[in-house]
């Protein structure tokens, strides 16, 4: 019970509450090819996956489209969105008692890296980590699975028992069982009980507090499903 070696974390919706810079960016990039929305609330489900395959799931893009709202998206988040997020409650203190633990913290995320590493600069929060897997700006390895994969090979890491990963949304748990990871699906982010349940995460956390129980306690059975 808590004894994971390799902590790997989502990024948007798990480290930090990224909604506002999200919604808005691809509100912005959406209407520079005719699409208005003005209910932001509406494209929380781009929080998560990739950008293109949201584009595309979303609004039925095609891929020319694709390119220029993505081109457009970045643009904003530069300029912008990266501006627009903050850490959840109780985020660096966690990340402090894991470094202080001993754990290798390790981000995997969907994002570009560039933005990821920026935000977290930002923050103060680039110290805990112990390697940045992203996407990258060219649309390079924006599948989740792809992340993880990238990160466990980077870090050598092989003893899969020892590494866990945790995210808000389906995709996180997907991609953590297509690499062989156990995976922690977390509420406080954009996903639900419901989500998690039917994508098969093997933990479940409410808030921040349970999570730090979780990897550094004693109640791993009080969160398994």
């Amino acid at each position: 019970m808590g004894n994971w070696e390799y902590i790997l974390f989502d990024f948007d919706g798990t480290i930090v509450n990224s909604e506002e810079g999200i919604t808005k960016g691809v509100a912005y990039s959406l209407k520079q090819i005719g699409i208005e929305v003005t209910n932001l609330s509406e494209l929380r489900a781009f929080i998560g996956p990739s950008l293109r395959y949201s584009y595309r799931e979303f609004f039925g893009l095609n891929e020319e489209q694709i390119a220029k709202v993505i081109a457009t998206y970045h643009e904003y988040n530069h300029e912008k969105g990266m501006l627009e997020c903050f850490p959840y409650k109780g985020a660096v203190e966690l990340l402090q008692h894991l470094k202080d633990a001993g754990k290798k913290v390790i981000l995997a995320t969907s994002k570009p890296q560039y933005f990821a590493e920026k935000i977290l600069e930002r923050f103060d929060l680039l110290r805990f980590f112990d390697f940045i897997s992203g996407s990258g700006l060219d649309g390079s390895r924006t599948d989740k699975a792809e992340v993880i994969a990238h990160a466990l090979e980077q870090c050598r890491i092989t003893d899969l028992e020892k590494a866990l990963m945790i995210g808000d949304r389906k995709y996180d748990v997907m991609g953590a069982k297509a690499t062989g990871l156990r995976c922690v699906g977390v509420l406080y982010g954009f996903g639900d009980r419901a989500e998690f349940e039917e994508s098969g995460a093997d933990y479940i956390v409410s808030d921040v507090a349970e999570l730090e129980k979780l990897l550094l306690g004693a109640e791993e059975e009080n969160f398994r499903l």
